[in-house]
């Protein structure tokens, strides 16, 4: 890559720059007088803050007792908007406070107010990069809601999120368990119970009413409406973006999701989970009796990519919570943590799902070699980088066989390349004879023209695997090698001060060196398999395509990989360059053309039986060619 050359004037610009903000620094430090008197000043606030929050507390029984259910002239009032519910408003614990409950993995803090989880920080995760001293967060700051729309028998319509619920929090042997109470009366209640466990971050949850059949409407069930709106927490947001849907299973195991479009809707029924996944981290909510129905909507938020860089995606969920005999009573669970296959796969809930890992064949290969192998790898070497480089060397040597097939079908053809030339020239006039008699020669000379296609497809299965497995590995995130500080995003080497639409605003050296391997490997390649396929008669000139190929291929690998993953970019550098010496080899002392076309010569020379291939497609030529001659008539 050729170096960053400053001339004399952008030299000169620097330092002035760098100067004159020194300066200015210099010059607004406080003097050691404006210190003393701010430090004075910050003291006398606190103090006076410290005597308020002792006042408060001292006074805060007198105000409890005031607005306890004795007061009958606020309890009237409030009935006139809350109706049974209004007892709930009257309680001491009818502000908004909050309860923590945490383990060594998650940190959760559930309000009074609404009785959900308004701030969820996952540990041991930084936020945008190592070292930003920011944990992520998946909910903080009202961009998360749990809400149940309550229908009561005097046809009031209530929203949970803003009524009040008294916490009890209490432990079970070394479990946190927390329940939320929205009260119509001593004894009757709807009751959300939070269980935390130590090391894990899924906890238990329900979701239970207690003798409310006389207060709730039980005809129809109740609404649970559950909001998320999805933080960015990865340094680019493009990536990430990419990565944040909705997924979502039905009860017989089979999971599905709403998509990557700009605002998406479905409408499945008998679900036992939705998951709101981001990029790197993932909030599932699961249930052990599946919802009937449930309506999921997905819009993306990111319109201007320089512009939108705080939020990803707004999900929303609307699952119905049945009565059976007058009450709701639901088991379920919350998962706040890392969207990591090994720790999801750990709970047999089919939640490995959730992660990107390929459908069919392409999620086979992930889960039962990559993933394995992988694990294996990085178990006992230390840099990423390396893991990625090694796991990549063992890829590209299972797959050489395949790849010497491939070269050697080519050779076979390249070989016969005169002799169909021959036949093209003699039958120009005739192209349905000419292809019989291609296929003749092919038959005798014992080439088939579809083994150098072969390998390639079943390369294909591979190539896809690798490239959902990459951006779903979790081990890249924050891992450096080299230039790149984080493996599992793109590698800057140089900030761009204008943007480039589907580039973006810096340059990424890995995409460069995979974009200069794929175009030496595919002038290597693609001018043998010019030389080997023959020009067919009335199809395009492959040739010409292919020379096109040689440029575009690079360059959309260029711009499609200068925001996606840099240790999937590091991969095809190396995965194309070990391939491209594995190529060298075969074809300087492996295969021998020579010998090649002595045996070819020799098959052609042997009585060859036809096989059932040659005889379908020759019997249907002479058919052609007999209609054809029928037709002449």
């Amino acid at each position: 890559m050729e170096e960053k050359k400053f001339d004399l004037n952008s030299i000169i610009g620097f330092a002035l720059i760098f100067g004159i903000l020194a300066w200015m620094m210099f010059q607004n430090q406080p003097s050691e007088k404006e210190l003393a008197e701010k430090k004075a000043k910050q003291e006398q606030i606190d103090k006076e803050a410290k005597n308020k929050e002792a006042a408060t507390v001292q006074t805060a029984p007198a105000i409890i007792a005031d607005s306890t259910v004795a007061d009958s002239a606020q309890l009237a009032k409030l009935k006139g908007s809350l109706g049974n519910f209004a007892y709930s408003a009257t309680l001491p614990s009818a502000k908004n406070d909050f309860t923590t409950i945490q383990n060594d993995l998650l940190s959760l803090k559930i309000a009074n107010k609404g009785g959900y989880i308004v701030d969820a920080t996952v540990k041991n995760f930084e936020q945008f990069e190592k070292g930003s001293g920011s944990l992520v967060k998946i909910i903080k700051d009202n961009n998360a809601s749990l809400n149940l729309k309550l229908q009561t028998q005097d046809n009031r319509s209530l929203d949970t999120k803003n009524l009040f619920f008294e916490p009890t929090l209490t432990k079970e042997g070394e479990n946190q368990v927390l329940t939320m109470r929205l009260k119509s009366s001593p004894s009757a209640f709807l009751e959300y119970r939070y269980v935390l466990k130590p090391n894990e971050y899924m906890l238990d949850f329900s979701v239970r009413t207690q003798g409310m059949n006389s207060v709730l409407n039980t005809s129809k069930p109740i609404d649970l409406e559950w909001n998320l709106k999805t933080y960015r927490n990865e340094k680019s947001v493009t990536y990430e973006n990419r990565y944040a849907e909705i997924v979502f299973e039905y009860e017989d195991g089979k999971d599905d999701y709403t998509g990557q479009s700009g605002l998406a809707e479905e409408n499945p029924s008998d679900v036992t989970y939705v998951a709101f996944k981001q990029h790197f981290f993932t909030s599932i909510l699961l249930t052990d009796t599946p919802f009937a129905t449930a309506k999921l909507t997905s819009e993306n938020l990111v319109k201007d990519e320089e512009i939108d860089t705080v939020f990803t995606k707004d999900f929303k969920a609307v699952l119905p919570l049945a009565f059976k005999g007058g009450e709701v009573n639901y088991n379920m669970n919350w998962y706040y943590g890392p969207s990591d296959y090994k720790i999801l796969n750990d709970y047999k809930r089919n939640l490995d799902e959730v992660i990107p890992l390929g459908w069919g064949i392409f999620g086979w290969i992930n889960r039962y070699v990559f993933i394995p192998t992988y694990d294996f790898l990085s178990s006992f070497i230390g840099s990423f980088g390396i893991v990625i480089i090694v796991f990549t060397i063992l890829v590209r040597l299972v797959m050489s066989p395949i790849t010497y097939k491939s070269y050697l079908s080519q050779a076979k053809m390249k070989v016969l390349r005169p002799e169909i030339a021959e036949l093209g020239e003699k039958f120009k006039n005739d192209p349905m004879k000419k292809q019989q008699e291609t296929m003749k020669l092919y038959n005798k000379a014992g080439v088939n023209p579809m083994a150098g296609c072969l390998p390639a497809l079943m390369q294909i299965p591979v190539f896809y695997a690798l490239f959902q497995f990459f951006p779903s590995a979790i081990d890249l995130r924050q891992k450096s090698f080299l230039w790149a500080n984080d493996l599992s995003s793109f590698d800057s080497v140089l900030n761009l001060p204008f943007y480039i639409p589907f580039y973006g605003n810096h340059v990424s050296l890995f995409p460069i060196l995979a974009s200069i391997a794929i175009f030496f490997y595919m002038k290597m390649t693609t001018g043998d398999q010019q030389m080997s396929a023959p020009q067919q008669e009335g199809m395009p000139d492959m040739g010409k395509i292919m020379k096109v190929m040689i440029y575009i291929s690079p360059l959309m690998m260029l711009f499609f990989f200068n925001n996606y993953a840099s240790g999937l970019s590091l991969y095809y550098f190396i995965s194309n360059t070990i391939t491209i010496g594995i190529m060298l080899v075969i074809k300087n002392y492996i295969v021998d053309e020579k010998k090649i076309h002595a045996q070819i010569q020799e098959n052609k020379a042997k009585p060859k039986a036809e096989g059932k291939f040659q005889k379908k497609m020759r019997e249907m030529m002479e058919q052609a060619e007999a209609q054809k001659a029928q037709k002449g008539k």
